[in-house]
């Protein structure tokens, strides 16, 4: 067998002749990313036409000219980008960087606005560490309303992306690395077209991509408060279905997982921040989002994990469960860390022993309450909501997650009448770390260590001083936020990347949930 390898900057492509001599013993030639033999292998992926210079590709350079050495030298300039300090210590979008709760019009999910193109045009999106692509409608055959009197948690209508509108807007060829479907296209120079399948409802997102920039600003220690226009790929989002034509992200949706389309993946890769950014939602459903930001010394953390051998997602390696302090055996289990699921999922058999420890320590009476998707819900006494166990995570080397506050409060007329243990049991291995559990946190993706990190946070801004402070419980949405008069029911949106194994869990709760939207009372 005879491996060869074409070394094209940071890609590598190989081939394999022959079989297999007997000795095991494997001859290896290394060929130069410039070289005839390279070209012969990009032309026989992308055509003679765009290897030539056709369309908006490169001429192959000639050996030894200006050209191939300023190819040569820009390269190693990249890559020599990536290993010194990034320009920024984080950055957040212009319109700063404040994430939105809006509700039941918007699926519970938060959201920010973000501003693309040139001249900018701002996009009212959901932060999603599930899935990848950046989407936002565009060029609309079926997209969601956009008018402000569809929803009434909007003052002003949201906007449509029209690329032909932006000077700095150019269409992805299929002959870009990054075009998934470009051995489908009939010519490589034609636009990249894309279909993500999102595992609730039969919710997906389809167009072309095109690439544009993210308008962005540096934090307060940044020298230059100039703002930064960072190059991104965009999902020109033509036709939506399932729920992104009901309320959840009609505007588009921010991926923040880690494919190499994410805008936490190009804005390291160009050197602007560190591979990193950080959520935060507060008991209060503020919220905060930062590019490059690595959290606080003293946070606590647990690396991230394959998913089937492969680093797809943010999966973490949950040790045991425990109620207050009593820790359960056989309650390990791997979770999705995911803030574009509204609440968390637990495997069948770990999902058993905690509700029952919960239902043995909760000081209130088991109840039901029609509509609602949870199993163990629970009478609120005249004085309330009593004190709910705390749910504890524990991690590798003796790190723990307290969720403080894991239930979802039913409000009445006259206040609080019940509340439900906010989790679900799902088939499979695989739970999820929803957003629920994620409010009175700072969570930190870093994804240069391959760790994620949490400390107790108010949420304040980055620019103004704040920092992960204090020990805030967990609480979810009150009853003025139920309580919407326009509100349209909608399910919750699930992770594009989410396993089916956890989905087909997901799927029949977001069915339930639109029956649990639509009572907005309870007497």
């Amino acid at each position: 067998m005879e491996i060869r390898f074409i070394l094209l900057g940071l890609a590598l492509i190989w081939c394999l002749h022959c079989e297999p001599s007997e000795q095991n013993i494997f001859p290896v030639s290394l060929v130069h990313r410039f070289s005839d033999e390279a070209r012969e292998v990009m032309i026989s992926r992308n055509g003679a036409d765009v290897v030539n210079g056709g369309g908006a590709g490169q001429a192959w350079p000639r050996k030894r000219s200006s050209e191939y050495y300023r190819r040569l030298l820009s390269n190693d300039v990249q890559r020599q980008t990536l290993k010194l300090n990034p320009q920024f210590q984080y950055l957040y979008p212009t319109k700063g960087s404040a994430t939105l709760p809006l509700g039941n019009d918007f699926g519970w999910l938060h959201y920010m606005w973000i501003d693309i193109g040139t001249p900018s045009v701002s996009f009212l999106v959901a932060l999603d560490a599930g899935s990848d692509l950046f989407w936002v409608p565009c060029d609309c055959v079926e997209c969601a309303p956009l008018a402000a009197s569809f929803y009434s948690s909007l003052d002003k209508d949201l906007n449509e992306y029209n690329p032909s509108d932006s000077s700095t807007s150019n269409p992805l060829s299929c002959s870009h690395q990054l075009c998934e479907l470009g051995p489908n296209c009939p010519n490589p120079k034609q636009q990249c077209p894309y279909t993500i399948n999102y595992y609730s409802d039969d919710t997906s997102t389809s167009g072309f991509l095109v690439e544009d920039v993210l308008h962005l600003m540096p934090g307060h220690n940044d020298a230059s408060n100039k703002s930064v226009k960072a190059p991104v790929i965009i999902g020109c989002g033509s036709k939506q279905t399932g729920g992104y034509l009901n309320g959840v992200a009609p505007d588009g949706l921010l991926g923040l997982g880690l494919g190499e389309i994410s805008v936490p993946s190009f804005l390291a890769k160009a050197g602007y921040v560190s591979d990193s950014f950080s959520l935060c939602f507060n008991e209060d459903d503020s919220g905060r989002l930062f590019f490059g930001d690595r959290g606080i010394a003293g946070q606590q953390t647990t690396p991230f994990l394959s998913l089937d051998g492969k680093n797809l997602t943010y999966v973490v390696g949950v040790e045991a469960c425990c109620i207050v302090s009593s820790c359960l055996e056989h309650t390990d289990f791997e979770m999705l860390v995911d803030s574009g699921t509204s609440f968390s999922f637990f495997p069948v058999q770990v999902y058993k022993r905690v509700v029952d420890e919960f239902d043995g320590q909760i000081n209130a009476s088991r109840s039901s309450f029609e509509g609602y998707p949870w199993q163990y819900c629970y009478k609120s006494s005249s004085l309330g909501v009593p004190k709910i166990p705390s749910l504890v995570l524990k991690f590798s080397a003796n790190n723990s997650f307290v969720v403080n506050n894991p239930v979802f409060v039913i409000y009445g007329t006259q206040g609080a009448v019940g509340f439900c243990l906010a989790v679900q049991p799902t088939d499979g291995n695989l739970g999820t770390f929803g957003q629920n559990f994620m409010t009175g946190y700072q969570i930190v993706f870093d994804r240069e260590k391959d760790m994620l990190g949490w400390s107790h946070s108010k949420c304040l801004d980055l620019k103004n001083g704040g920092g992960p402070v204090g020990n805030s419980p967990n609480t979810l949405p009150t009853a003025e936020q139920q309580s919407v008069p326009k509100g349209h029911a909608v399910a919750p949106a699930f992770a594009g990347r989410t396993p089916k194994s956890s989905a087909s869990c997901g799927s029949h709760m977001a069915k339930l949930f639109v029956v649990l939207l639509l009572m907005l009372h309870v007497s």
